[in-house]
């Protein structure tokens, strides 16, 4: 039995996220030998480059769902790898930034990861890696005008069933929903 494709183009967004796995995999046995997660990682690496952000902000950066990211910050605070502090102009906010441990841990691995990054670059060529970082951009800084969406169906009426995949969900902002969704499909 033959089957007939329904779609003919590839799953860019799978296509996308086995990337990010085959990447990422060279960088997961440093995380491990020190005993961080990918997430913490993320976190640390990015106030490195950052100074300090307020957890919304590190939603966005990070890409990690504001529950997850209250979760993943006690922890980090428990380990003494972050610190948080009210922000100056009002006290329901807060500011994280990196401990000393935690900066001190971010210059040993900074080294190994930029040796990961050359045995990359020697394995696929500098000039694809930079080909990809050029499409990256291109597609992420480009000011195209906004993607257009289909037109979708009225569904049959239900009367009580889960709401349908990639509705909203109390609580959370389309674009944070879209930033943390971690869904490999269309």
């Amino acid at each position: 039995m033959t089957l007939t494709r329904k779609i003919s183009y590839r799953n860019l967004p799978q296509l996308l996220m086995q990337v990010r796995e085959a990447l990422l995999s060279n960088f997961r046995p440093i995380l491990n030998h020190y005993g961080l997660t990918e997430q913490q990682w993320r976190i640390m690496r990015t106030l490195s480059e950052r100074d300090q952000l307020e957890p919304r902000e590190l939603c966005e950066a990070c890409h990690i769902l504001s529950p997850s990211l209250a979760g993943v910050l006690a922890r980090m605070e428990d380990m003494g790898l972050v610190q948080r502090s009210p922000f100056p102009d009002d006290q329901r906010r807060q500011l994280v930034r990196l401990s000393e441990r935690s900066e001190a841990l971010v210059t040993e691995i900074a080294p190994l990861v930029e040796e990961q990054y050359r045995h990359i670059e020697a394995a696929f060529g500098k000039a694809l890696i930079g080909q990809l970082y050029n499409a990256i951009d291109r597609v992420l800084l480009s000011e195209h005008p906004p993607v257009q969406r289909v037109s979708l169906p009225a569904l049959p009426a239900q009367t009580s069933s889960p709401k349908p995949a990639g509705s909203k969900r109390p609580g959370r902002s389309r674009k944070t929903a879209a930033a943390g969704d971690s869904a490999a499909g269309e």
